[in-house]
């Protein structure tokens, strides 16, 4: 019997239980929030970067045959 009364005063309320679960749920509501707004600063940051000339640089490479090499037997 003394076990089962341990037991009952261990417990946790149901006012104990809801404070735990809406704490918990707005700690992961701030983690959302934060993910969003960096986001939406990447896409920002990436379409100012597609906007300017620095990726296109690499692009411009014209195209090397390279099917003329020795191990297609075309020497």
């Amino acid at each position: 019997m003394s076990n089962f009364l341990h037991i009952l005063s261990t417990a946790v309320s149901t006012e104990q239980l809801t404070i735990i679960l809406i704490v918990t749920a707005s700690v992961f509501a701030i983690f959302i929030l934060i993910a969003v707004v960096k986001m939406y600063k990447l896409k920002a940051e990436n379409k100012k970067l597609m906007e300017t000339n620095a990726f296109e640089n690499d692009l411009d490479e014209t195209y090397k045959d390279f099917t003329g090499g020795h191990l297609y037997g075309d020497n």
